[in-house]
Order: C-alpha cells, then structure tokens, then sequence
C-alpha cells in the first residue's frame, strides 16, 4: 500500500480528534457512500460515484511504518447505468 504514489491528498481537518462511533459503507444503485459517524453525533459522509472498487484494510501505524492487521475482500461497485 505504501508504495502506490498518491497524486492527491484530500484532507478533512474539521474531522481531527473526532472519535469514531461507527463506519458504513452504503452501495445501490442509486447511492454509494463512506460515512463516518463520530460520538459526538457528527458524521463525514463520502459520496461516491459508481464503478468503483474499495479495498478495504485495517493498519498500524504506530511505528511509523504501515503494519498490516487485516485486509477484507475487495468490494466491487454495481453501476445504475447497466
């Protein structure tokens, strides 16, 4: 993972220090989207548009140095357009 090249880093810093209740992936159809729900009862919604993959994976960074703990399967997007 460290070694793909990130052409683009999008930063959320309203988010920082926020704790994390809860993450839901949403895929129809009609709606793809990550939202992240913290204790506070805010929430960071990522739409989504369609044909997508995510790969989802648990890591530790505490030394600096990603450490994998553990990787799902591969989910593949449905496009409304088919």
């Amino acid at each position: 993972m460290a070694a793909n090249k990130v052409t683009r880093v999008l930063r959320f810093p309203q988010a920082k220090g926020k704790i994390i209740d809860n993450v839901e992936l949403s895929f129809s159809p009609e709606y793809h989207a990550v939202d992240i729900r913290f204790q506070d009862k805010t929430s960071l919604t990522l739409s989504i548009e369609p044909c997508f993959q995510v790969m989802p994976v648990l890591a530790n960074w505490k030394t600096g140095n990603s450490k994998l703990l553990k990787r799902w399967q591969p989910i593949h997007s449905r496009s409304s357009r088919t």
